[in-house]
């Protein structure tokens, strides 16, 4: 009996110690607790996939209908960022405006997220604003329009 106890717990440690192993899906925004149902999470998430995915699927997807139009057009994620944001990046990371706005989309149709750009290209550090204009869809966030810095 006791060696059944002793194999049974020393099964179950393994199995815990195993489920832990999983690769843990990174957070978005400052601290990686942005919740998904919010304008921020939408908008970085398609930046994220204009600037860091294969291809525009994610972003198509993340888009009001003209916006995705437009994605398609351009067919490749570095059209994208040459002609639609103006803004090339090798590598870049993307921080959404924090502010107070906490509760304040949960029951709004339209938001604008101001977007900040760090990163590098061609071993030259670049920082930019983006703001995003974007409209619930089926109770989903969408980027339906991409607006430069006016500040530079």
């Amino acid at each position: 009996m006791r060696s059944f106890r002793l194999r049974f717990y020393a099964v179950m440690f393994s199995v815990l110690c195993l489920a832990a192993c999983g690769e843990k899906e990174e957070g978005m925004g400052r601290y990686g607790m942005l919740a998904d149902s919010t304008p921020e999470y939408s908008a970085v998430t398609f930046l994220k996939s204009v600037y860091e995915d294969d291809n525009l699927d994610v972003a198509i997807s993340l888009s009001s209908d003209r916006l995705a139009r437009i994605l398609t057009n351009y067919h490749s994620n570095r059209n994208v960022q040459r002609h639609l944001l103006n803004l090339k990046y090798d590598t870049v990371i993307i921080t959404p405006q924090s502010g107070n706005s906490v509760g304040r989309s949960e029951f709004s149709e339209k938001a604008t997220v101001t977007v900040f750009l760090s990163g590098m290209y061609d071993d030259d550090k670049i920082e930019d604003l983006r703001s995003l204009d974007l409209i619930k869809e089926d109770g989903m966030w969408k980027v339906s329009q991409i607006h430069p810095d006016h500040f530079m």
